[in-house]
């Protein structure tokens, strides 16, 4: 199956997924969503760090310089409590949508 960056508004829900499990880079993140996918996702700067910094705007993540393991400085980021709770939201709502396709495909 082909790569794709086209997410279509996953991307974010992702992020947060990938970010639950501790502060990272964008490079990190990007590394993680690709590998938990088999490869199947790619994730482009192009659509990365928008999402990251829309995801910092809204509150859903803070943000700050540090030097990764490289031993270059890259920005890292964390899951704040509101950005928990969206991923909670989010998470309950994809899981919806996945049962009512998976029941659609099956009956008709």
């Amino acid at each position: 199956m082909p790569k794709t960056d086209n997410l279509q508004g996953s991307l974010e829900i992702l992020i947060l997924k990938v970010l639950r499990r501790g502060p990272n880079n964008g490079y990190a993140i990007a590394t993680s969503i690709e590998q938990a996918s088999d490869d199947v996702l790619e994730v482009e700067e192009g659509s990365l760090y928008p999402a990251l910094h829309r995801l910092t705007e809204k509150g859903l993540l803070e943000a700050e310089w540090k030097m990764s393991e490289s031993g270059r400085r890259a920005r890292f980021y964390k899951l704040t409590a509101k950005g928990r709770k969206r991923l909670e939201t989010e998470e309950a709502r994809w899981h919806s949508i996945h049962a009512a396709v998976a029941k659609v495909l099956r009956t008709v």
